[in-house]
């Protein structure tokens, strides 16, 4: 059986006005995963995800290089338990 978890990714670096929500939603519905990716004020961006980890680990060699007008400085990964809870991938609008 394949295993599950659950990953939170804050990505530092020029992430923003350069189509990373979008790209990183087309990459991780292209990958089955689950979860939301959005803006933050701090000029970061934010992602909480779920799925087969294998899957997760795609998307987090992607999210290091990002797409092609952004520029990656840092990944702040947290490891959490599966917990399922999520239908989709969508992009979350508001900043916190």
């Amino acid at each position: 059986m394949l295993k599950k978890a659950r990953v939170h990714i804050f990505i530092s670096g020029k992430v923003q006005g350069v189509f990373f929500r979008a790209e990183t939603l087309t990459k991780a519905e292209e990958l089955g995963l689950f979860g939301w990716v959005k803006n933050l004020e701090n000029g970061k961006v934010e992602v909480l995800t779920e799925g087969e980890e294998e899957k997760i680990k795609e998307l987090i060699g992607w999210l290091k290089r990002g797409p092609v007008l952004s520029k990656v400085d840092r990944l702040d990964l947290k490891w959490q338990e599966h917990k399922g809870e999520f239908k989709n991938f969508e992009i979350k609008r508001e900043k916190q």
